[in-house]
């Protein structure tokens, strides 16, 4: 760093600009989207990379690229680096672009082309698992964007590839796991309060009595259900349309390259992946990547109730249900001392709104296929993986910041419960519910139990009214009278 100038400001350091290793094409997109700053998804980059590499050695053996093992070496070696993230800076193209990933698609083959040309006129080894390499490689003609890289491909296959791939993998390894440690805190919580009474509640008003284990485990349940349509969605994702090429005919690509590519991706991603059944649809329409952000918003909403019913529980402490406590995490005012807000939960639903946007956006893309094309594949896919990482993220903090160090206050539980006039609802069927619902009257209106108006109406004894106004039996009938 330069020494500061007499007006006391700090001149910064000449930068030296990064090598740029793209192409005219990739020019003219920079030049033509400058419409948000966000670029291009870079895990779909990383994918188009991955077809690029196993693409270029099915070409070579089914004898499509007028190319050595050599320079064949070199595309596969480039194109590992620029899955690996190496050049993560030469993608430089506007997510919102052409709406086939066009520009995309040809900014990683520019790259790909560049680098493998630098590694042949090098004469530097590449370091691939195929070993034909043993000689330093020398080529005079320079590897081509279309020619070589793209060789077999179009755009409208290769970029929709990438979007399944990468989706799949950031559900897989990021949203399951995540959602799944929710999941097992929520029944941790359930089992730990299995017994702990309090009131139910329907409408935000008095219900039947119930245990928190019986809530908690209702939020497990609904986490795993929202996994299993997340799964389910999944298998449709698995269908690749890669070998449609332009249109769906496979035109310009041998027969056996989509199966021999997508075989060695499954392969390396270990999973299922396979050809679509149709390339027609699985090019004109982009259902399954609408169906997991439908799946993903689906678990948002339980998240949703998850959340607000933890500020509900933990309001307070004074003028709310203050039935559980939240960990405190950070000062929630900058006016009142002492104060503390239920910050995570609201950084949740903050989440879900943001999904739920992602997914309107995702529907009325899904809806924007034109015959044998789908043109709005890049927002789709900024949107699904948007949510997917979001999804992630939070399901992980919930878990470890918020469910795992909840309190329940269970005496203030239980005596909420047991005051509740809801409890005479356990003698309706005896009494007659008009009976039932003059005691719930009279007991709001002279602040009297139940109990004691229906022992004072010689309904029942004093021993018969607690026996049947139990709250514990309540909570767990079947339980109870030993019925599973």
């Amino acid at each position: 760093m330069r020494p500061r100038t007499d007006a006391g400001n700090v001149e910064q350091p000449e930068t030296v600009a990064t090598p740029k290793w793209w192409g005219p094409q990739t020019d003219l997109a920079i030049a033509n989207f400058p419409i948000s700053g966000e670029v291009f998804p870079l895990t779909v980059i990383h994918e188009i990379a991955r077809i690029k590499g196993v693409a270029a050695r099915i070409n070579l053996a089914l004898g499509v690229l007028p190319l050595d093992a050599a320079a064949t070496d070199a595309i596969v070696a480039a194109a590992r680096e620029v899955t690996a993230g190496r050049w993560d800076d030469q993608f430089p193209i506007d997510v919102f672009q052409t709406g086939s990933g066009t520009s995309s698609n040809m900014n990683v083959n520019e790259v790909i082309a560049r680098l493998a040309t630098q590694r042949i006129e090098s004469g530097e080894r590449a370091e691939v698992s195929s070993g034909a390499t043993t000689e330093p490689m020398r080529r005079s003609t320079p590897i081509h964007p279309n020619d070589h890289v793209n060789a077999s491909q179009s755009s409208n296959d290769v970029i929709p590839t990438a979007v399944h791939l990468a989706v799949a993998r950031a559900i897989r390894s990021g949203l399951v796991p995540a959602a799944e440690e929710l999941r097992v805190a929520l029944k941790a919580k359930a089992d730990e309060w299995s017994d702990v009474v309090k009131a139910g509640r329907t409408h935000l008003m008095d219900a039947v009595p119930m245990t928190l284990g019986q809530e908690f485990g209702g939020y497990a349940r609904a986490v795993q259900l929202g996994l299993e349509r997340i799964r389910g969605a999944l298998s449709r994702l698995y269908e690749l349309p890669l070998g449609g090429t332009a249109v769906g005919t496979g035109l310009n690509a041998p027969v056996g390259f989509a199966r021999l590519v997508i075989e060695r991706l499954a392969e390396d991603a270990g999973a299922p992946f396979s050809e679509a059944v149709d390339h027609f649809e699985a090019q004109g329409g982009r259902d399954a990547l609408v169906e997991v952000s439908a799946a993903c918003r689906g678990l948002a909403i339980s998240l949703n109730k998850l959340a607000n019913d933890l500020r509900w529980m933990g309001s307070g402490p004074a003028a709310g249900l203050a039935e559980i406590a939240l960990p405190a995490l950070q000062p929630g005012s900058s006016i009142m001392p002492g104060k503390v807000n239920p910050v995570i939960p609201e950084v949740v639903c903050q989440v879900v709104a943001q999904v739920i946007g992602n997914d309107a956006a995702v529907a009325f893309a899904g809806a924007s296929g034109s015959f044998e094309l789908n043109v709005m594949i890049p927002v789709i896919a900024r949107n699904v993986l948007s949510s997917v990482a979001l999804l992630t993220s939070s399901c992980a903090v919930l878990a470890g910041r918020c469910i795992s160090g909840l309190v329940a206050d269970e005496a203030r539980l239980r005596a909420m419960a047991s005051s509740s006039p809801a409890v005479i609802t356990a003698l309706a069927t005896s009494i007659g519910y008009d009976t039932a619902a003059s005691l719930v009257k009279e007991s709001a209106a002279t602040h009297r139990s139940i109990v004691d108006l229906v022992v004072e109406r010689r309904l029942l004894s004093r021993a018969e009214a607690d026996a049947a106004l139990d709250v514990d039996r309540m909570a767990q009938p079947h339980r109870a009278t030993g019925v599973d």
